[in-house]
């Protein structure tokens, strides 16, 4: 096991167009069971990275939104459910546990926004997505949680 998680790879974007095509991309390498934290202060493009993916993945969409108010919005992609949850307002672990993200974690795809919330119910074999502003746009860094798999995501994330 890692004490700290695994930096994987780094990626330069500059506009939301790429901040979204990004997310198209990430849409090839993801499925069933695997949980993204998208990690990031206000305004850096963690709902844009999530219309990229879930744009990319799911059969029908209205309008993809941040889920801010609804916490969690869920679509459906072609074999399973996308879970897209922003837990901004909420303050703690014991609300988290109402929305049912647990069991999302085994049998949907799960991006989560504002995951600082989750404490200890964080699963540790997840990806983490973190977007910080930068003079010329944005820089996404992957990392493996404490997953004890790093080589797992890194594989996945080769070529991307």
């Amino acid at each position: 096991m890692h004490d700290r998680p695994v930096i994987l790879s780094e990626y330069e974007v500059n506009s939301p167009d790429e901040m979204a095509n990004f997310g198209k991309r990430l849409a090839r390498i993801v499925g069933i069971g695997d949980v993204l934290f998208l990690i990031g202060d206000l305004g850096t493009g963690k709902t844009t990275l999530a219309q990229g993916l879930i744009g990319e993945l799911a059969i029908e969409t209205s309008e993809i939104t941040s889920p801010t108010y609804n916490l969690v919005h869920v679509y459906t992609a072609e074999k399973f459910e996308i879970w897209h949850a922003d837990l901004y307002r909420l303050k703690g672990p014991e609300q988290v546990i109402q929305l049912g993200l647990e069991d999302a974690f085994s049998h949907a795809l799960t991006l989560v926004e504002w995951p600082d919330r989750m404490g200890e119910m964080a699963p540790k074999n997840r990806l983490d997505i973190v977007i910080k502003k930068t003079e010329n746009g944005r820089n996404i860094a992957l990392r493996a949680a404490d997953s004890g798999d790093p080589e797992g995501w890194k594989g996945r994330l080769n070529g991307l």
